[in-house]
């Protein structure tokens, strides 16, 4: 029983990357190796977000919820907008596939980074537990996340950006970096339970990728 349980939470949260690196048209273009080195960026730019919020923003204790400095540890996740772009930049080829590449690696990366010895730990456990469900379907979301983070970053790189849409990628990408935290700050104060929290958190993901999508179709149209 155990092992069918982490049979459906490795499925839930590893084959939508299967499922979107073969539709995507990644395989037809060899980019498996394209994606191995954007998580190796990934790797990179987390060790040096761990190293600055160690040196700079060391853990806080207390009973009352420290929102301003919260606030400022999310700004670090800027870095990952940083590193996408800097990903995005060594490969050549359409935007889409740009996008494809760094966001897959990117989310593939983080998956095996954070999910996978607690799925591998947890999920085989003798008792069930329906947090690893929910940690297979959150990582589904960061996956759309990241796709949606590359998307405005490419974007917002373009040399021949319309001075219009400027502004609405901008609004876009801070949305994108203090999602987490706005999140989380919205689950503290309402004390909302973990699958209320799952759902909210796929709610306003879904939201910034359909906003995302009607911008990044504008902009393709535009310039076409």
């Amino acid at each position: 029983m155990t092992l069918f349980h982490f049979g459906n939470c490795f499925a839930l949260a590893y084959f939508p990357y299967f499922i979107t690196y073969k539709c995507s048209g990644l395989s037809e273009y060899n980019a498996f190796w394209k994606c191995v080195q954007a998580g190796v960026t990934y790797l990179f730019v987390q060790l040096c977000k761990m190293l600055f919020l160690a040196t700079f923003f060391p853990t806080w204790e207390g009973g009352i919820y420290d929102f301003i400095g919260e606030f400022l540890k999310a700004s670090v996740d800027v870095a990952d907008l940083i590193g996408l772009n800097l990903v995005m930049s060594r490969n050549a080829g359409k935007g889409e596939y740009k996008i494809m590449v760094a966001a897959l690696g990117w989310a593939t990366a983080e998956l095996i980074m954070s999910r996978c010895i607690p799925l591998w730990v947890g999920a085989r456990g003798i008792e069930f537990d329906w947090k690893y469900i929910q940690m297979s379907i959150d990582s589904n979301i960061s996956l759309v996340h990241y796709i949606v983070a590359a998307a405005q970053v490419w974007m917002i790189t373009r040399y021949d950006l319309y001075h219009t849409f400027r502004p609405a990628v901008l609004l876009l990408m801070f949305l994108s970096v203090y999602k987490a935290f706005v999140m989380e700050t919205f689950v503290h104060l309402c004390s909302l339970g973990s699958w209320t929290a799952l759902l909210a958190r796929a709610v306003v993901t879904g939201l910034l990728a359909l906003s995302t999508l009607a911008l990044y179709v504008a902009v393709v149209n535009v310039h076409s």
